[in-house]
C-alpha cells in the first residue's frame, strides 16, 4: 500500500502528522484527560511523562519511515485533542483512537476514524479492524455506528489491565466496499 497524506481537514477538525514539535502537547492532553484515559490504557496510567511523550513520537516517526503504523494527532482548532492512527496488518489495517476528555462526545472519533478508514481502502487495504475492551461501550459506539461487524472476541495479550477492562478484546471489521 501507498503512504497516506500526512494531513487530513474536514469540518472544524484536522489530523495531522506527528512532529517532534507536538511533545509538550501530546504530553499535556494525556495528563489532562488523567483516569478518563488510564481507565482503558495502560500507557496513560500513572502519569504521561515528557519522557513519555518524547518516546511516543519517536515510535510514530519510526512507525511511519517503516510503514508499520501512520498515526495522526486530532486538533481542533490547531489544539491537539488526541489521536488515530493506522496499524498495517496482513492485508488491511488496525485503527485506534483516543480522545482527551473534554471533546468526547461530539462525534470526532467517528469522523476521524471514517478518514482513515476511508483512506486506508482507497489505498488499497482490503479490510479495516477495531480492537477495543468489551467493556469499553463508548469506544464500540464508533465501529457499531459505521457499519463494522464484530467478528471474533479475544482475551486481552497484556498482563496489567487498566481498572475498567474486563479483559476480553472485541474485534470489529469492515471489508472494502
Amino acid at each position: 500500500m501507498e503512504t497516506p497524506a500526512e494531513t487530513f481537514a474536514r469540518d472544524e477538525f484536522s489530523l495531522t502528522r506527528w512532529t517532534f514539535a507536538d511533545a509538550g502537547a501530546v504530553q499535556a492532553a494525556v495528563s489532562g484527560s488523567g483516569a478518563h484515559l488510564a481507565d482503558w490504557v495502560p500507557w496513560a496510567a500513572g502519569g504521561y511523562t515528557d519522557e513519555d511523550a518524547a518516546a511516543f513520537l519517536r515510535l510514530t516517526r519510526e512507525n511511519w519511515e517503516t510503514g508499520r503504523a501512520y498515526e495522526w494527532a486530532i486538533r481542533v482548532d490547531g489544539s491537539l485533542v488526541g489521536a488515530v492512527g493506522a496499524m498495517t496488518r496482513d492485508g488491511g489495517v488496525e485503527i485506534g483512537y483516543w480522545l482527551a476528555r473534554a471533546f468526547t462526545g461530539r462525534g470526532l472519533i467517528t469522523r476521524a476514524v471514517t478518514l482513515v478508514a476511508d483512506d486506508a481502502f482507497r489505498r488499497g487495504a482490503e479490510y479495516v479492524e477495531i480492537r477495543h475492551d468489551e467493556a469499553n461501550v463508548r469506544s464500540g459506539a464508533v465501529p457499531a455506528r459505521l457499519g463494522f461487524s464484530v467478528v471474533r472476541k479475544e482475551p486481552e495479550d497484556s498482563g496489567d489491565l487498566p481498572p475498567m477492562c474486563s479483559g476480553v478484546k472485541q474485534v470489529w471489521r469492515k471489508e472494502r466496499p
